[in-house]
């Protein structure tokens, strides 16, 4: 009896524990299923505009006459005549009367050289009646051929010498008579005047200075390597110039009109000489552009006919980052025509309307599949509400 107590206690105790296990487990709750979460890669993209485009060179330069002289006395005497528009500052035309030095001695050295000129002549006039009748009297005489010395034609090339020099006397009397009015050489604007009404000035006075207003110039120089950005490096190419007039903000047309051929040995630049027709607005009613303005250029350039910018961040190894029409990564190979601040100009490589991935990707696989983060909040709106916890995530990573 004993024997099968202990026989059939430890039997009732198993199965009363696997009774009491089969309980508890039918008592628990199925564990709540949860929404598949969706991982792949979320980007945000810009679109691709691919249109011509004409590239600038930029530059700065003072503004500068082309033309400038220094007006110096080419004869001496006492200043008698001043034109009013002879002051600094002061518009004169092309011929315009500056200075008038007093022309009395000069008038009377005319006169005297036309006066040595007259007998010169008739000294002439009568050596070569002279001649005839010696040639005459010699035939008179004798059959044999006269000589130069019976001919007096040693006297009339000395005569006719005589005449020349009167002439130049005459002629060298005019110009110093002409040169006691100095007159303006061209369209021009007084810079400087250095003498006043009764001074005395002698051979080499400097009078004033003038400066052309008929054309300016401005030097502006180039770096080398910017060189290859400009049809035939930049001669003939049109030049748009910004500067400030009466504390306005003002641009101005202009045309590169040579290049000066070498390099600067201090600032290792090149210089193109831009140049203005009328920057003094003295023929048309545009605003003027003053000879000492600063002002910055922008040269025209060769023209993309299929030109991209991307920011410079995106490019890596000569490569951009596109989302394809199937949502994959790919890479696409540039041509980058030059760097322009932050962004790069493509001329190759790109299409109009390619998407440009501008978000980061931690690790980025040619091919990989990718979601926009629009298409995103539209898939997790239509998900559970458990899921709005992931859509706050994709939220924070778009802003």
């Amino acid at each position: 009896m004993t024997r099968k107590k202990q026989i059939i206690i430890p039997i009732g105790i198993l199965l009363a524990g696997v009774g009491l296990m089969v309980g508890l487990s039918g008592m628990k709750k199925p564990p709540e299923e949860k929404p598949e979460v969706d991982s792949t890669p979320i980007v945000a993209v810009e679109n691709i505009q691919v249109a011509p485009l004409t590239l600038e060179v930029a530059s700065y330069g003072i503004v500068q006459p082309k033309y400038e002289t220094e007006l110096v006395a080419q004869v001496s005497g006492q200043v008698v005549e001043l034109s009013e528009a002879f002051l600094r500052g002061g518009q004169v035309k092309k011929g315009q009367l500056l200075v008038r030095i007093d022309p009395s001695d000069y008038e009377a050295d005319l006169i005297d050289a036309q006066a040595t000129m007259a007998s010169a002549r008739s000294a002439l006039e009568t050596e070569r009646a002279q001649g005839k009748v010696a040639e005459q009297e010699w035939r008179r005489i004798t059959d044999t051929s006269p000589t130069e010395l019976s001919l007096r034609k040693p006297q009339l090339a000395q005569e006719l010498a005589r005449v020349k020099a009167a002439q130049a006397a005459v002629l060298r009397a005019k110009r110093n008579l002409e040169r006691t009015e100095i007159r303006a050489p061209y369209d021009a604007m007084i810079d400087s005047r250095n003498v006043g009404l009764g001074s005395f000035v002698g051979v080499g006075t400097q009078i004033g200075k003038v400066l052309g207003t008929d054309t300016a110039e401005v030097r502006l120089p180039v770096a080398d390597n910017q060189l290859q950005f400009l049809t035939d490096q930049g001669v003939h190419a049109q030049v748009i110039l910004n500067g400030v007039f009466a504390g306005e903000k003002r641009q101005w047309t202009a045309e590169i009109a040579r290049s000066e051929g070498v390099v600067d040995n201090k600032s290792r630049m090149s210089y193109l000489v831009a140049e203005i027709n009328d920057p003094y607005a003295l023929s048309s009613e545009a605003k003027p552009l003053r000879f000492g303005a600063y002002v910055n250029a922008s040269i025209q350039g060769i023209a993309i006919d299929h030109a991209a910018i991307v920011p410079r961040y995106l490019v890596n190894d000569n490569r951009v980052a596109i989302l394809d029409n199937d949502s994959r990564l790919r890479y696409m190979e540039l041509d980058i025509v030059r760097q322009d601040g932050a962004n790069v100009i493509v001329s190759n490589g790109l299409n109009q309307g390619d998407r440009l991935i501008v978000s980061a990707l931690d690790f980025p696989v040619d091919g990989m599949k990718l979601a926009l983060g629009s298409e995103a909040e539209e898939s997790e709106g239509e998900s559970q509400p458990a899921a709005d916890e992931s859509a706050t995530q994709i939220a924070s990573v778009e802003d």
